[in-house]
């Protein structure tokens, strides 16, 4: 389950959803349908850690990933007996790559397939034509869905959650307390993930598909950086006189993607800006857009750019294209999201080393990171007869087995021998042929995933170092209030009234427009529908604490 981050992605290209498009999916009973406020909250399901391999590098309950330097020597089972009956399961996923070769000529799909006990028939949507597809199939027949959907959280569908609530199946007699104790692996999600997917009118719908707590990261060139004065405990003073020194002819400091605002998310959180939402104690939402910590972020990055540190297509250069030019050392720096490590080390070797920046101070106060939606989407199953929903939720259960599990090793790795090969420390190495068929290209990993862990094959400084550089920087994560909370202004306006705030800061930043007409966007933001949203996410709050 990325190169601008993908969450910034995805977001980007939500801006082009229809608000109308999915009318026909509302429920037509207002709010009250989709938000949890009055409602009878089914218990998240019950948390049971799977057994396996002890990790070298120790989580938190604050949100440090397990680190392993090693590939486990001695892989568990997780998973009893095959899941299915012989039958054929349709699913549909976005994929961020290449379309598989078919299930015919395929020997990763037919070994998954026999693990499994189904036939799949897979409906793998590119990232570009996944928001029209969605809107497609939302709209149309029930009875033409797929068994499996997924359903991913940085795309703002227009009352996507009306459409779960009416079209897929309520997961919470399987799920919920002690019943998700029937599928062991689905037990081993944290209960963060689920909370941060959130209910529907109460109910648990989905299965989340769990991500780390650092969300938008900015990735470095260190040696470029530390070249050019980089230290431990930098001020924002420190940040922009070495991203000017580490400016010369074509080569520049700061490099960003269209729709990424400059790398807005990584400066926003560095001056402790609200990420989107913050909740007071009294249980009120406030924008993070309204915050004066934001526009100075806006301030900073203008006077960067300004300085010349940004490659000059900042606004129109592909987060793909700006990756290249990562590798290159056309750029020092880059955001994307945390969980873009393993390619960052992978395809860095023998060019440079990358690093995870530690945020920069602001007058005094120590800057923060983003915290991501501990969910990256979720799964949804078509409505079903029991028998069915039980089949599904053990292929799901399956796909979510843990790191240092057999299991795991098939769905992210294939047949050893044919697939991948084992390296010095035991770990997978991808053959010419698992180049080409993996989960990258069959994304299995987005139907379902077990908790991610830091592992980068045959680099055990990388996850040291990553390890480290969590245990610095989670406790300073700033997160999004609205996280798992439901808003019906949202889910109807939300796209379209935060495109109007990001093409206003990337405006301020690029220079097209003046500073000074911030508070104007965030007002007419805040009259559109801003502050309704403020006062459901806080109705929905409410309901949930």
């Amino acid at each position: 389950m990325p190169r601008m981050s993908r969450r910034t992605l995805l977001g980007s290209m939500a801006a082009v959803a229809v608000p109308g498009v999915l009318t026909a999916c509302s429920t037509g009973s207002g709010d009250s349908d989709v938000s949890n406020a009055g409602k009878k909250l089914a218990p998240w399901p019950s948390y049971r850690p799977a057994t396996g391999p002890k990790p070298d590098l120790a989580p938190t309950d604050a949100g440090v990933q397990a680190g392993y330097t090693a590939y486990p020597a001695e892989l568990v089972k997780s998973v009893a007996r095959t899941p299915g009956d012989g039958s054929t399961v349709k699913v549909m996923s976005v994929s961020f790559g290449t379309p598989p070769k078919p299930a015919s000529a395929n020997q990763f799909w037919a070994a998954v397939e026999k693990a499994l006990g189904v036939k799949i028939e897979y409906t793998i949507i590119s990232q570009a034509d996944y928001q029209k597809k969605m809107a497609t199939v939302m709209a149309g027949d029930p009875d033409s869905l797929p068994d499996i959907i997924n359903m991913f959280s940085g795309f703002v569908l227009p009352r996507e959650a009306e459409f779960v609530q009416r079209r897929a199946e309520d997961l919470t007699p399987f799920l919920s307390g002690a019943a998700v104790a029937d599928y062991p692996n689905l037990a081993n999600i944290p209960t963060h993930a689920w909370r941060d997917m959130g209910r529907i009118g109460g109910r648990v719908y989905g299965i989340p598909l769990e991500r780390p707590l650092p969300g938008s990261t900015l990735w470095l060139n260190q040696g470029m950086f530390t070249d050019a004065g980089m230290t431990e405990g930098w001020t924002s003073e420190d940040f922009a006189a070495v991203a000017k020194k580490a400016t010369s002819g074509r080569t520049y400091a700061l490099g960003a993607a269209q729709g990424s605002l400059f790398g807005n998310a990584v400066h926003s959180a560095a001056h402790n800006a609200p990420q989107e939402w913050a909740v007071t104690k009294s249980g009120a939402f406030q924008p993070g857009w309204a915050d004066e910590r934001f526009k100075a972020a806006i301030a900073f990055q203008a006077g960067l750019r300004k300085g010349g540190a940004y490659h000059p297509d900042a606004t129109s250069i592909s987060q793909i294209d700006l990756t290249t030019l990562f590798y290159n050392g056309t750029v020092g720096s880059m955001q994307d999201g945390f969980g873009a490590y393993l390619p960052k080390y992978r395809e860095s070797q023998g060019k440079l080393t990358p690093a995870a920046a530690l945020p920069y101070s602001v007058d005094g106060t120590p800057g923060g990171i983003v915290a991501a939606r501990r969910s990256f989407g979720y799964t949804v199953l078509k409505k079903a007869k029991k028998e069915r929903v039980e089949l599904l939720l053990r292929i799901l259960d399956y796909l979510a087995a843990p790191f240092g599990s057999k299991e795991w090793e098939l769905v992210h790795y294939g047949v050893e021998g044919t697939h991948f090969t084992r390296g010095k420390d035991g770990s997978p190495q991808p053959t010419k042929l698992g180049e080409v068929e993996n989960n990258t290209n069959l994304p299995l990993k987005y139907l379902a995933e077990g908790p991610q862990v830091l592992f980068v094959p045959g680099m055990p400084d990388a996850v040291r170092a990553l390890h480290a550089w969590q245990q610095q920087t989670v406790p300073h994560a700033v997160r999004n209030a609205s996280y798992g909370l439901q808003s019906r202004t949202k889910n109807a306006q939300g796209t379209t009234l935060k495109a109007m705030l990001d093409d206003t800061v990337t405006g301020i930043v690029a220079g097209r427009i003046s500073l000074s007409e911030w508070d104007a966007a965030v007002k007419k933001w805040r009259s559109r529908g801003g502050d309704r949203m403020a006062e459901e996410f806080a109705k929905d709050y409410a309901a949930n604490t």
